[in-house]
């Protein structure tokens, strides 16, 4: 069986090389990140008979020119960027198990909250740039949190913030009445979420419709005083609306972990004092790396009896 290794995180790996060589001989690897297009991605999966795939774009076209293929292993949560429809109709399986990377990014999502919240990411700035002003921010504890989505990330996310005694606010499609009170949370609609956070936490799948759903109106409904935070898919929030609502005061802050374009191209939007942003690192722990890339040899030994 040929392997190949589309996503270079897991090529860079060489634990999760060797592991995968275990099960394997015939592999290849993108470590030099140099598939770019469409076609590279075509050429690069000739003859393959199962793929690694992380964050990278597999649509039916893609498919349609690589026959051989019979398993797509997704390394990392979100399916967003998998065509399942086409991979159904060819036959292609789904190596995939949820929450693999949940940890790390509840664990990041817990730090911007801090930063944002008692003002450790500007302070930080102006100390750099020979500025001393002494603004210690708000105390998170007894915060009200709005969390949109409740899967598996988000219920880490309430488990860390225990220890402070937060409100917790949920927006989402289900209502589980015994997780409610497994966790303590509540469910709310978006817009008592938007009128009473003061942080909101974003954790939605990216679909048609969450597409912007934090918008203009969504942000001039929320507490000047609050935070919103995105550790999930970019072209959930509106940059430009988000841009503008952090240049006028309308919202106090802002951290983003994902972008509608990576790398973004705004370096108006992410020059601004009052956002953190970062290039999707939240899910790339070490021991995040290692227990996705896990999960996908597994994947693909099992369908392979290797």
């Amino acid at each position: 069986m040929k392997i190949a290794v589309i996503t270079p995180l897991f090529s860079r790996s060489t634990e999760l090389m060797q592991a995968l060589g275990n099960h394997f001989s015939d592999i290849k690897h993108n470590a030099d990140n140099t598939l770019k297009t469409k076609a590279d991605l075509i050429a690069f999966l000739q003859g393959v008979d199962g793929a690694v795939v992380g964050r990278e774009e597999i649509d039916d076209e893609i498919l349609s020119a690589c026959p051989q293929l019979k398993i797509l292993s997704r390394y990392g949560v979100g399916l967003d960027n998998l065509d399942l429809e086409a991979m159904k109709k060819r036959g292609i399986v789904l190596g995939w198990s949820g929450g693999t990377n949940s940890n790390s990014v509840a664990e990041i999502t817990l730090s911007f909250m801090l930063s944002l919240i008692r003002n450790l990411h500007i302070a930080t700035t102006l100390l750099k740039n020979g500025t001393w002003k002494v603004n210690g921010g708000s105390e998170l504890s007894g915060k009200t949190i709005g969390l949109f989505g409740f899967g598996n990330i988000a219920k880490r996310v309430v488990e860390l913030l225990a220890p402070f005694h937060c409100t917790i606010l949920v927006y989402n499609r289900t209502h589980d009445e015994a997780e409610a009170q497994k966790y303590g949370i509540t469910y709310a609609t978006k817009e008592r979420i938007l009128e009473e956070a003061d942080i909101i936490s974003i954790h939605l799948p990216l679909t048609p419709e969450s597409k912007n759903i934090f918008s203009a109106d969504a942000f001039k409904a929320m507490k000047k005083s609050a935070f919103i935070i995105n550790t999930a898919r970019g072209g959930i929030i509106d940059e430009e609306a988000l841009k503008v609502a952090l240049q006028t005061g309308e919202i106090a802050g802002a951290a983003l972990e994902a972008f509608a374009i990576e790398p973004p191209q705004d370096k108006e939007l992410i020059a601004l004092p009052n956002l953190i942003c970062t290039p999707h690192l939240g899910g790339n722990s070490k021991e995040s790396i290692l227990a996705m890339g896990y999960s996908c040899i597994e994947h693909l030994s099992s369908f392979f009896k290797h």
